[in-house]
């Protein structure tokens, strides 16, 4: 099996980020957008690495411009955005495509460890969400419509796990 730790992403800011750095710690990875229906699940993401983080939570935000066009802005646009409007703190990386030959390379490997309804391999719209366990095991993915507090009782589970 496959290793999410084998990974690396470029954050919003450029620097090569490599995945192995959160062993042990729980992560959330999402795919965002600044100009969606969704977009106000910052605050909430925010909000739960606020009060999760201190406890090995890590939130990784992946900004995606293939769902209606609705992150259109460069990346230094989008990371004044989620500060301005939402105080977002979390990790947020550089724009990428989540489906198709583009496609990053962590997309490709979250969505065949955890394939959506039907088994499907698509992410199907911005915020989609998948919690990866202390041992880097992907433990669940969520809709969009999943708001980042209904994840809480999965996440205090997976921080209470051992590695």
């Amino acid at each position: 099996m496959s290793d999410i730790y084998r990974f690396d992403a470029q954050s919003i800011s450029g620097e090569t980020v490599p995945l192995s750095q959160y062993r042990g710690q729980v992560m959330l990875i999402v795919n965002t957008a600044s100009k969606c229906g969704f977009t106000p699940q910052f605050e909430g993401l925010e909000q739960l690495w606020q009060s999760h983080g201190p406890r090995g939570l890590a939130i990784l935000g992946f900004p995606c411009n293939q769902f209606g066009g609705q992150d259109p802005g460069s990346n230094d646009e989008i990371a004044g955005f989620c500060q301005r409007n939402y105080g977002v703190s979390f990790p947020m990386m550089a724009k990428i495509d989540v489906n198709g030959p583009d496609a990053h390379p962590l997309y490709r490997y979250l969505v065949e460890q955890a394939p959506g309804i039907l088994g499907t391999k698509a992410i199907k719209w911005n915020f989609t969400k998948f919690l990866v366990g202390r041992d880097g095991r992907v433990l669940g993915r969520y809709a969009p419509t999943d708001s980042p507090k209904s994840l809480i009782k999965d996440i205090e589970a997976a921080l209470a796990a051992s590695a």
